[in-house]
């Protein structure tokens, strides 16, 4: 039998790393959530509130903002993994084809991905800027509308503006995964559909999209922890306002904790959204090993 305590000593390193700037914040932040803060300044001075800042959130003083933030963050996230994807699912088959310029669309297509997030929230807060916005002088321009637009100030645009900008962001993620599982669509089962004369979207419905399940699932986990992750875009674009219309839990956090400076109400926020990141983390390492406990029963 192989001894493999020495092999240990290489990943040490990284196992203490790991420890300190994942490990330790998440133990510290959980162990607080059940402290109150006060104004005490060090963390032995905390008194032991069990459970209440989970009331707090969930039933007390901050649960109309919570849920009202709770349905913001569905908005965002499911519009968005939806935009994200369903966008990147079309500019994944029309650079799959081959055309002239083809590589040239390709880098284009990237361009959003490799930019900074926090360019692309000033870039898109220019555009949507409602005196001098690139798109409301459009559109003035072209006798479409008779005033600016004000996407960023008002409370029922504000959110779709931002949803728009955060696809924009996020599609060419989405191209490159499932370009990638595109690649592994095998030719001849399209040209045998072909010749059965069945149609374009038949062929992607039944040969296509079968071979994209997998990608598919994992795309889509790992839009959606994202954007449940989303804080760039939003707060440099809005900062949650106005009158929080475009908060979201993480957003909603750092307003709590360091604007309210109400540590333990946020701590015990920030352990919800962790157990949400559980769930999901879970389902995205299951969708990972799926295809190896299926080869290995075969």
């Amino acid at each position: 039998m192989v001894n493999h305590r020495g092999d240990y000593l290489y990943i040490l390193p990284a196992l203490v790393v790991m420890m300190v700037v994942i490990a330790y914040p998440i133990y510290f932040t959980i162990r607080l959530s059940f402290f109150d803060h006060g104004r005490a300044l060090q963390f032995d001075d905390l008194e032991w509130v069990g459970l209440d800042n989970y009331r707090l959130l969930l039933t007390g003083a901050y649960s109309r903002e919570f849920w009202n933030v709770t349905q913001n963050t569905l908005v965002w996230t499911v519009f968005s993994t939806a935009g994200a994807f369903f966008l990147g699912l079309g500019a994944a088959l029309v650079v799959q084809r081959e055309f002239i310029g083809r590589g040239i669309v390709r880098g284009i297509l990237l361009i959003p991905w490799v930019i900074s997030a926090v360019a692309a929230a000033y870039i898109w807060r220019w555009l949507y800027h409602s005196d001098y916005g690139l798109i409301s002088g459009i559109l003035t321009d072209l006798g479409l509308i008779d005033r600016n637009i004000i996407f960023l100030d008002d409370v029922d645009l504000v959110m779709p503006a931002l949803i728009v900008a955060n696809i924009w962001k996020e599609f060419p993620f989405a191209m490159i995964m499932l370009l990638a599982g595109l690649q592994t669509v095998p030719e001849g089962l399209n040209r045998a559909a072909m010749v059965d004369g069945a149609s374009t979207w038949h062929r992607f419905w039944h040969v296509t999209a079968p071979h994209l399940k997998s990608v598919t699932l994992i795309t889509v986990l790992l839009l959606t922890v994202q954007n449940l992750n989303s804080f760039t875009t939003v707060f440099i674009m809005t900062a949650g306002g106005p009158a929080n219309a475009s908060q979201i839990w993480v957003t909603d956090i750092y307003r709590i904790a360091f604007n309210r400076t109400n540590f333990d109400v946020a701590s015990a926020y920030s352990v919800i959204l962790f157990g949400v990141m559980a769930v999901l983390g879970y389902f995205y390492v299951r969708a990972l090993t799926r295809g190896d406990s299926t080869r290995s029963t075969v």
